[in-house]
């Protein structure tokens, strides 16, 4: 497969969009430059402005969260907030904020989207102990959305490889979850094969063999496979998957294989940011009140596993808890994967170009 031409021509798209471009991504946008707005007089507080730069599937869990963060910063501090997002592909998104973006917070796919923020001199070190569990407030995994009825018998990742399947992932080189669906498939193959890398890279080749489109980020590989039709199987985020058939309950169904990744978004303040605008406390309580009962909830009900174990276990009956799940630990940490699996001339490109 010839496709070093197209990959390089998307991530040259990408690194080309300017701040502005990116910005037309946004779910509601503000004119207002700074941190707040002066006061009409008295004791009135001014009105915040936050920026919130996230991935694909997080748009209607932000939608809700930011309703009930108004209501507590109101309460709280008797001021007002707004709050812009941006959504896209994760590895996009990481792009945009380097190269301009301004984000008060990203709330990313993975813990190396935030590093490539910080790589750019926006972040400041010690970003993933800022808040609880490496700064993972929800976390997710990795399934399968079939049609219903399940036509092609697709179980496990053996069904995904088999040939005449028509499998829909997101792009690994732009998209954060398509990074989880890859490492999800490759610790299968790793367990299946007993470690064996060349086995395991013939794996790997016969599942990108079966993807019919590379879309740049997960909600456009739902929409392909919702939408559009296209492929038999979708490998998904769980809560994309959930969402899906919450749409439409009468034409999906989920999968979930045997072994999966336990995936873990990351949130961080973008300190270059903040203290240019003043946002830092708003930023701090934002990405703070993740971690509150409501908060948590609102995760739950818009289908990301809470962090917190008492009320993800309030979910029990929607999540699978007890599927098998490997962490980036096993892959030596992002900073080793990226390297070996995702930077150009790495284990995916000599697989997808071979």
């Amino acid at each position: 497969m010839k496709i070093k031409k197209a990959l390089t021509f998307a991530l040259a798209t990408v690194l080309g969009i300017s701040a502005l471009t990116a910005c037309s991504n946004t779910v509601s946008e503000n004119s207002d430059n700074g941190g707040s707005t002066p006061a009409s007089g008295g004791n009135t507080p001014a009105k915040i402005t936050l920026t919130n730069v996230s991935y694909d599937p997080t748009r209607e869990l932000y939608e809700a969260y930011n309703k009930a963060f108004q209501a507590h910063w109101k309460e709280k501090t008797g001021g007002e907030i707004e709050i812009s997002q941006s959504h896209g592909g994760s590895g996009k998104q990481a792009l945009e904020v380097a190269n301009g973006l301004e984000a008060d917070v990203v709330t990313l796919a993975l813990e190396y989207d935030v590093k490539a923020v910080q790589d750019a001199g926006l972040i400041e070190d010690g970003w993933v102990s800022e808040f609880e569990k490496d700064s993972s407030p929800y976390t997710s995994t990795i399934v399968f959305l079939v049609r219903k009825g399940n036509p092609k018998n697709i179980k496990d990742w053996d069904d995904v490889v088999k040939e005449g399947v028509g499998v829909i992932t997101p792009n690994p080189k732009t998209s954060g979850g398509a990074r989880w669906n890859y490492l999800a498939a490759w610790a299968y193959a790793d367990k299946k094969f007993g470690g064996d890398e060349a086995q395991i890279k013939k794996f790997i080749e016969a599942l990108f063999k079966n993807v019919l489109v590379l879309d740049s980020g997960a909600r456009g590989a739902t929409n392909s496979f919702v939408q559009n039709k296209q492929g038999d199987v979708l490998l998904a985020w769980e809560n994309e998957a959930y969402l899906s058939i919450q749409d439409y309950p009468d034409d999906y169904e989920i999968i979930t294989p045997s072994i999966s990744i336990l995936a873990q978004p990351s949130v961080a303040i973008v300190d270059k940011v903040v203290d240019k605008r003043g946002t830092r406390e708003a930023a701090t309580e934002y990405l703070n009140y993740l971690y509150s009962d409501e908060a948590q909830r609102i995760a739950g009900q818009n289908f990301y596993r809470p962090s917190n174990p008492d009320i993800l276990d309030e979910f029990k009956d929607t999540f699978d808890l007890n599927v098998n799940l490997v962490t980036i630990n096993d892959f030596g940490g992002w900073d080793k994967a990226q390297e070996t699996h995702f930077t150009d001339g790495g284990v995916f490109d000599q697989i997808y170009e071979g």
